[in-house]
């Protein structure tokens, strides 16, 4: 019987790639990339005063420290610049670029960079030579203002997904907030987490390059470099989560915002990873050590041939790999704690926001079963997924017990709940409680209005009123959502000023605004808001002492 995780992952694969735009290039004239000492000296504060004057980024030409940013009118208040961050090997560590230079060699400002590579798309639509972001920067801002600068990571289970995903332009979230808005890509599936060569984590160092980056460049623009906050979504999400047990990278950025983690599968162990491998780098036709041979595959190879394989049977070669078989590694070095139940949880200081929407698993579990489930079924499902020690647990709770059908011989409702339950919601309140406890601070939400994100249409069930599926609060956070109604311009204004308040201040309550006050999480009580509507969630199965303890998170059961 096919579990909660394998179906998240795969039905969630398959709608983003659905959803991917095609970008464009043309040919423009070419972009000087000289660098310039004084340019340098003017990105510090200590020197800025003393030797440049006042710029404003309201022109498309920004004097950086790595050499002149050229930019394109985004809308007429906001200027856009697409960079490339850093440049790579195969299966090698990403280096931070050192002159400012626009994606895949293009020479036209308005281009946007290509996609990592990645299955269902075209291969004309990405390129290896991808690791590129998307700044978003407010012309009324000077080399003087100082703001924060959000980093977005796009989700798409590490297999798709790209910086020009539908409703990730920065614009409207860069003017709300008086910030820069950086939307960054890094590499994906087989080609960032599953070297031949043994190498993990390339992808989640490729975003600890583009927070280098940053700090390097968003003076120039009028950012603070040390007031960077990492966000992002989804596997995007995880990432961040991931950021925040490196400790190397701890200095780079001041807090985080974590959208629908699905943290209930957890960073995977250097032993699962390397079951993977072996399974794996047969699957090339080359030996690990055969670098001419590994060179010379192409990207179908890689990424259709041998990385769909593996994804496809993950499952039968380490069970905890089968929701999101390519990703993050607890390696002991690079990455020093998984962050969840296995292991103390580290001392910590940053605030973050945490959120999920009301129906995380709405998608899953109504495009798997477009009929209705009967009891019979339900506890085959339930039983198939979890296993018969924690089946007997869930079947005893109130919550998902078979006499607590809400429609006639119809389960998915309850489907739907233990699904969001135990991979989303739960395990990102269990998170808040370690944060809190060992020294931060957590801000909880759960989004009970939404927009339908692109390709969520296929499951009618994600469309109906009210309901509120993964992805849909995407589009509220960035105000791109194409023809808001009133809830939804509400929420779109209020998220935007929480999020400012959070930027400037690691608290997401506005001064002097008549928002809810958003009560920052306890040891216990997570005080998660409802963000769409007033009050706070309620808990049901989300206490210390049911999800983690009586019925144990994936990452628990495989010892993740």
């Amino acid at each position: 019987m096919v579990g909660f995780s394998v179906l998240a992952s795969s039905l969630l694969l398959a709608s983003q790639a659905w959803a991917s735009p095609v970008p464009s290039l043309s040919p423009d004239t070419h972009l000087s990339r000289s660098f310039d000492v004084k340019n340098w000296l003017c990105a510090l504060p200590i020197t800025r005063r003393l030797l440049c004057s006042r710029q404003s980024t309201s022109g498309l030409s920004v004097n950086t420290p790595l050499g002149t940013a050229l930019g394109a009118v985004d809308i007429p208040t906001v200027n856009r610049f697409a960079v490339k961050y850093a440049s790579a090997d195969r299966w090698a560590p990403s280096t931070i670029a050192t002159t400012w230079e626009l994606p895949n060699g293009s020479t036209n400002v308005s281009a946007l960079p290509l996609m990592c590579p990645q299955p269902y798309v075209d291969d004309s639509t990405f390129s290896e030579d991808c690791l590129s972001m998307i700044l978003y920067v407010p012309t009324t801002l000077s080399v003087d203002s100082g703001v924060p600068t959000l980093m977005w990571i796009h989700g798409g289970s590490f297999m798709v997904g790209s910086a020009t995903d539908p409703g990730l332009d920065g614009s409207a979230l860069a003017l709300a907030t008086d910030s820069i808005v950086a939307v960054m890509q890094y590499r994906l599936g087989a080609l960032g987490f599953i070297a031949p060569n043994g190498q993990t984590n390339l992808g989640l160092k490729d975003a600890v390059n583009a927070l280098e980056f940053l700090g390097q460049v968003v003076p120039s623009f009028g950012g603070d470099a040390s007031k960077i906050t990492v966000a992002g979504q989804s596997s995007g999400a995880n990432m961040i989560r991931a950021l925040l047990a490196v400790p190397s990278a701890q200095s780079m950025f001041q807090s985080a915002i974590l959208q629908s983690d699905p943290m209930d599968y957890g960073f995977l162990s250097m032993s699962d990873q390397q079951q993977l491998q072996d399974y794996f780098t047969p699957l090339l036709n080359c030996t690990a050590t055969d670098t001419p041979c590994l060179d010379a595959l192409t990207l179908d190879d890689i990424v259709t041939t041998a990385g769909l394989n593996l994804y496809d049977n993950a499952a039968n070669i380490v069970p905890a790999t089968s929701s999101e078989p390519m990703r993050v590694v607890t390696d002991g070095t690079f990455i020093t704690s998984p962050l969840d139940l296995t292991a103390p949880f580290p001392t910590v200081t940053k605030p973050i926001l945490l959120s999920n929407v009301a129906d995380e698993a709405g998608y899953t579990i109504y495009y798997s079963f477009p009929d209705a489930v009967p009891q019979s079924e339900y506890t085959e499902v339930v039983n198939g997924t979890f296993g018969a020690a924690r089946y007997n647990t869930l079947m005893g709770s109130q919550l998902y017990t078979v006499e607590s059908a809400t429609t006639d011989d119809d389960y998915r409702p309850q489907l739907q709940v233990l699904g969001t339950d135990s991979v989303w919601r739960c395990a990102t309140w269990t998170f808040a409680r370690s944060w809190v406890s060992n020294g931060g601070s957590a801000f909880v939400g759960l989004y009970t209005v939404g927009a339908s994100y692109p390709g969520n249409s296929a499951v009618p069930y994600c469309t109906e009123p009210g309901v509120v599926c993964h992805q849909d609060d995407i589009e509220i956070v960035f105000g791109t959502v194409p023809s808001p109604d009133s809830a939804q311009s509400a929420l779109i204004t209020e998220m935007q000023a929480r999020y400012k308040s959070f930027l400037y201040t690691g608290n997401p309550n506005p001064s002097g605004s008549s928002y809810a006050t958003w009560e920052a999480a306890g040891t216990s009580d997570v005080n998660a808001i409802l963000l769409g509507s007033s009050g706070e969630a309620t808990v049901g199965a989300c206490t210390p002492s049911f999800w983690g303890a009586s019925v144990p998170y994936d990452y628990q059961v495989y010892d993740i």
